[in-house]
């Protein structure tokens, strides 16, 4: 095989181009030429600090998760694919025996294999390979850019599902990040039109009302209880997803939530502990959900996408070629009040 574009980080903010092997699909696999590449808060933070959880930048490794791109090649066993076909990429490979893949949760698959997640090199350059299962051809009429956003949107289907969310659900985004954005949009696939967000972050409460939020709150600055009160006409929320990992966040969707509500986790604290008031948990009979990244989605945010003007790509705020990678996550560092989600292009 030949070599192709890559950025590699090196370690902590040491990141480069560099010319590496481009990988030979296995039997089972598709090899795929990367058309556009989304940056995420993880990608950043292991530029960053080196390290999530018990995950290790210990030898160099390419980042990024979020593709979309074309099948150049496929392995002698794969049979549902050709050369040619478009595809967003599920970045998460398991094993597909054990007990939580055969309860259909292989999210929590212990032997999975996610891309850029230490050792395993993720998707920033110019091809990659993935388990054919795992790429899923999107329609014509469905960009690259939309293919690629599938991934993140993908977080919050399951948190509509483990939410047990319904149409006529009043429902609470805290957090609005790409993950809380893009749970709007799987809210509204979810049939819900009730939907209101909090966040600190001016630019990200106005694009959150461009998306399709009935009302935005500072936490800083408002009232929220009070003014959900009379909004709802005393009815209250009944689901409250928390996406920002903020303490105060976490504690603002257990006190926020109506009797009887259901609240779901995603956002991943700094600190492994957080206070809560499990007295009023009890009484108020809370069913509390966490959320790990998401199973069985895919197939859902691509006939959602292809059927609902869902104007997915509001969310992308700049893009950068391959070759700029380093300054595209410098970028989504040092400016997220008015940096959302980032997009890399091959070409």
């Amino acid at each position: 095989m030949g070599k192709m574009q890559a950025a590699v980080l090196n370690k902590p903010l040491d990141m480069e181009i560099q010319k590496v092997k481009i990988p030979e699909p296995k039997s089972d696999e598709v090899l795929i030429k990367v058309h556009c590449i989304g940056v995420c808060g993880s990608d950043v933070h292991y530029y960053e600090h080196g390290k999530i959880g018990r995950y290790e930048v210990k030898e160099p490794i390419i980042l990024g998760h979020e593709l979309a791109g074309d099948i150049v090649e496929i392995g002698s066993e794969v049979s549902d694919l050709q050369v040619g076909d478009r595809v967003a990429v599920e970045p998460g490979v398991t094993c597909g025996r054990c007990e939580y893949c055969k309860q259909g949760r292989y999210n929590l698959c212990p032997e999975v294999r996610f891309m850029a997640t230490p050792p395993i090199d993720g998707a920033w350059s110019e091809y990659v390979t993935i388990r054919s299962d795992f790429a899923f051809k999107i329609p014509d009429q469905m960009s690259y850019e939309e293919g690629a956003l599938i991934e993140p949107l993908s977080v919050g289907i399951h948190a509509m599902e483990r939410g047990k969310v319904k149409p006529n659900d009043k429902l609470l985004i805290t957090g609005l990040g790409p993950i809380g954005l893009l749970t709007i949009k799987a809210a509204q696939i979810f049939g819900v039109t009730e939907i209101y967000c909090s966040d600190v972050v001016p630019f990200r409460r106005e694009l959150a009302k461009k998306l399709g939020a009935v009302q935005v709150f500072d936490p800083t600055q408002d009232n929220i209880a009070e003014e959900l009160e009379q909004i709802t006409d005393g009815v209250g929320i009944d689901v409250a997803i928390e996406t920002s990992g903020n303490g105060r966040a976490v504690q603002d969707a257990l006190t926020l939530t109506k009797r009887g509500g259901r609240i779901v986790l995603v956002g991943l604290p700094a600190v492994s502990e957080v206070p809560i008031d499990i007295t009023h948990l009890v009484d108020s009979e809370y069913d509390v959900y966490g959320v790990f990244r998401y199973a069985n989605s895919y197939p859902t945010a691509i006939q959602a996408i292809a059927n609902h003007d869902l104007r997915l790509e509001e969310v992308i705020t700049d893009k950068y070629y391959l070759s700029d990678t380093r300054e595209a996550v410098e970028k989504a560092r040092n400016e997220k009040d008015t940096s959302i989600k980032i997009m890399i292009y091959t070409e």
